[in-house]
């Protein structure tokens, strides 16, 4: 039986062709099986295509339009990684003022990855402890942020984690901000 203690929080994820597959797939199956309504947006219409480690994966279906996403219709932002996922969204102004309003209105930002590259082009790590993929630290750290090596991070609302294996530690993280 499905664990419903998320079954009044709307969650926005956020991505682009290129996302890591698990990223995405993940974070919106666990959610959604505890209880959560979860939506995708996306710069593209229709579908956006994963990456599954080394190659093309499955499609998933966008709900809305990014320009059409408000912060004030959701709880919390999820942010999945991959190397082409962020490094094109953190080019769609779109993204970034939706990330930023996010954390204005104090609702969790959730970021794996390489997904933490648009926490910065945000202005949302400095002075927060933070992890991520091993690649995007010396741009944390250049940032402002006290990189740490653990599965997931939690400081004043930013979530972040570092790969696919700490997926379920990502996900635990953040039901435990929306409780």
């Amino acid at each position: 039986m499905p664990d419903h203690k998320l079954s009044s929080r709307r969650i926005l994820i956020v991505a682009t062709d290129g996302f890591e597959q698990s990223e995405l797939l993940v974070p919106q199956e666990e959610l959604t099986a505890l209880g959560a309504t979860v939506h995708v947006a996306s710069p593209k219409t229709g579908e956006i295509k994963g990456w599954d480690h080394t190659d093309w994966g499955k499609s998933v279906k966008v709900d809305l339009p990014l320009s059409q996403a408000d912060a004030k219709d959701y709880d919390a932002l999820v942010l999945p990684g991959g190397q082409m996922n962020p490094d094109a969204l953190r080019l769609e102004p779109d993204a970034i003022a939706l990330i930023k309003a996010f954390a204005a209105a104090g609702k969790p930002v959730a970021a794996v990855c390489h997904a933490p590259w648009l926490l910065i082009d945000a202005g949302l790590v400095k002075d927060r402890k933070v992890t991520s993929w091993p690649s995007v630290r010396t741009d944390l750290t250049n940032a402002g942020a006290t990189v740490v090596d653990e599965s997931a991070v939690i400081d004043r609302g930013i979530i972040t984690s570092r790969k696919p294996e700490d997926l379920h530690d990502f996900v635990r993280a953040i039901a435990s901000q929306l409780n």
